[in-house]
């Protein structure tokens, strides 16, 4: 300034090479300086564009770290894109972005952007793809043009290849390319390797039996001391089963006997919580997936992978009824090709939250060896969410007295504002009271769904009054009011900051100065700041969806007949099994006998069933028959 005044700013745009002229300015230097403002004005001129069309900073930002200089220009071409590529931007944003650069509801970009949208819709509902029909009408509906536009749009999205037609059970569908070919990936893995032989030399069963179980002081039950023979001689091999029926035990077996050999095991699950699990029970490390894949946080994918393999002869893979068709194509490209894969899960859980039901479809499909453990061994079954567990899940009504020393209670309460106030007083007083509970730390309520007074959303903000009322020092965003003691939940995958989406924490801390927020997860600080709140939601309530794969010491489940679109078998069964020493199920009978009545799950569009079976051939003429009468039914 002291040495071109108020046209420094012009010099350095226009004649940077005049920077020299300055004493200590060489030649970097002067580049340095050019290349650093030119960065800055094209930063002030996106974030200016971006703000004229409706989005804010926080989104802004992130917009700018993903597309850098090329923003505008990108985002002209194709606004719809932002929904694609920007986590915290839907079609709905990105749309209104299209309105105002002019893009009208009816043009092709837009409607092929709709498709899209309207496939993601449904891979948040668990589907892979959609019947033709069913994708025509609900895209239709949800971006508001007529069913021929959407047709035209789709037939263009095919032939881009950016969709794939193809039937299921003879039904013609639409897939998002990437699910379809990860689906066809995991069936062509999990076909070879329940063909191939496991690593390790033959073991003799009828030795290794006796001596595990002098390791570890228990004597296998004859169903567990068959599934070990079976387990030790596959390459593939599924163990399912319910609560109390062995599944730890039997795999701990395997496990003694397979490291004694030498085997180089890898344990994993989708949550810390039971990766935690795992590794107490197996007395060896376990990962969370994510952690195992090593997240990379530059591709929001991960570096282990067909290039760079997992170090392991065995991977154990528990909770598995929660992992979802990209998560298992992941891992199963980081397995090693020699090495042996074990999935352990209960199949009679809620399928993921994601797209899929790998667990299922890989079960039903007969294609891999699996072991259903179906026997509940005596100290289990004294338990009454054990046996009330298996109740439900037989389709039988639980048993809702609760005798001395009970771990499974029934409070009735008819109308919803009554189980409101009932489970409140449950939480905050009468459990603590009674049992010592933490009503924080130890006491999850699980919801059937997110919305209604008996919701998810509803009851976190009941029960943040009651048991951490905000006070002076707080932050409002995004619709929630978070405070240092408030119970939070991350809800995206953040390969940055390593934490995943259904990770617990505590608030320890908030700086209003600089304008962030401390959560300690298991233990470890993690920074946000307050742009980044959309990446958590309180956690004193959850849905039983984002529950998946972890347990807590007390789980209080409301349940109403305003629940009535998520009253389903598997959602309580799913609920109930999440409680580790104490089960309050909250609600009124009737909602209670019609979620034990309805066994029916709803339908998952997926193909990896069928891609599974052994006729499967995604190179043979008939495999190309198919394909081509699936496009043309579109």
């Amino acid at each position: 300034m002291q040495a071109f005044g108020d046209a420094v700013f012009d010099l350095i745009e226009q004649e940077p090479k005049r920077l020299r002229e300055v004493t200590g300015i060489g030649q970097k230097r002067a580049a340095r300086i050019a290349a650093g403002w030119a960065e800055q004005k094209a930063v002030r001129e996106i974030m200016l564009f971006l703000h004229a069309h409706g989005v804010g900073t926080s989104r802004a930002v992130r917009i700018f770290k993903t597309y850098g200089q090329d923003a505008i220009a990108l985002i002209s071409e194709n606004p719809h894109r932002l929904a694609r590529d920007i986590h915290g931007i839907g079609f709905r944003t990105a749309d209104l972005v299209a309105a105002k650069l002019g893009i009208g509801k009816t043009a092709t970009i837009r409607v092929r952007a709709g498709l899209s949208f309207g496939l993601a819709e449904a891979t948040g509902q668990g589907h892979c793809g959609l019947p033709v029909a069913e994708l025509t009408r609900s895209t239709s509906t949800l971006i508001e043009v007529a069913p021929g536009l959407v047709e035209a749009a789709l037939r263009l999205e095919l032939a881009d290849g950016d969709l794939v037609a193809d039937t299921v059970d003879g039904e013609a569908c639409v897939f998002l390319a990437g699910l379809y070919r990860s689906e066809q990936a995991i069936a062509g893995r999990l076909r070879a390797l329940s063909e191939g032989l496991p690593p390790w030399p033959a073991i003799d069963a009828a030795r290794a039996i006796p001596w595990v179980e002098a390791r570890t002081g228990l004597a296998l039950a004859p169903s567990q001391a068959a599934a070990l023979r079976r387990a030790v001689t596959a390459k593939a091999l599924v163990i399912t089963g319910g609560p109390g029926v062995g599944k730890t035990t039997l795999v701990n077996s395997v496990l003694k006997v397979l490291v004694a050999k030498g085997v180089a095991v890898a344990l994993c699950a989708p949550t810390g919580r039971a990766a935690k699990r795992l590794a107490e029970s197996a007395g060896l490390e376990a990962r969370t997936i994510h952690r195992l894949l090593e997240a990379d946080p530059k591709t929001s994918g991960f570096k282990r992978g067909e290039a760079h393999p997992l170090d392991c002869g065995l991977l154990v893979v528990d909770e598995c009824s929660m992992v979802d068709v990209p998560l298992m194509r992941s891992l199963l490209q980081a397995l090693p090709d020699y090495a042996a894969l074990l999935l352990v899960g209960d199949v009679d859980q809620l399928p993921s939250v994601g797209p899929g039901q790998v667990l299922s479809d890989v079960i039903a499909s007969g294609a891999v060896p699996v072991i259903r453990l179906t026997e509940v061994f005596r100290q289990a079954a004294q338990s009454r969410i054990v046996a009330n567990a298996h109740r439900i899940n037989g389709g039988q009504m639980p048993e809702l007295t609760a005798p001395d020393g009970s771990d499974f209670f029934f409070v009735e309460a008819a109308e919803p504002e009554d189980a409101a106030r009932k489970l409140l007083a449950v939480v905050s007083a009468r459990v603590p009271a009674r049992f010592g509970f933490d009503p924080v730390r130890d006491i999850q309520v699980l919801c059937p769904m997110n919305r209604g007074s008996l919701g998810a959303r509803a009851l976190n903000i009941e029960l943040q009054r009651a048991l951490n009322p905000p006070g002076p020092e707080r932050v409002e965003r995004f619709g929630w009011t978070f405070g240092p003691g408030d119970k939070v939940m991350q809800v995206a995958n953040d390969y940055e900051r390593d934490v995943f989406n259904g990770d617990l924490g505590l608030i320890t801390a908030l700086d209003m100065e600089e304008g962030m927020l401390t959560v300690s997860f298991e233990g470890r600080a993690v920074e946000y700041g307050f742009g980044e709140l959309d990446e958590l939601v309180l956690a004193y309530a959850a849905t039983i969806h984002k529950a998946q794969g972890s347990e807590y010491p007390v789980v209080v489940i409301p349940l109403a007949t305003q629940h009535y679109a998520m009253r389903a078998r598997n959602l309580l069964y799913t609920g109930v099994t999440r409680g580790k020493r104490l089960v309050v199920v909250v609600g009124s009978r009737k909602a209670l006998a019609m979620a034990v009545r309805n066994g029916g799950a709803r339908r998952r569009w997926s193909k990896l069933r069928e891609w599974m079976r052994p006729a499967a051939d995604g190179g043979s003429a008939e495999r190309r028959t198919t394909l081509a009468r699936a496009a043309e039914n579109v």
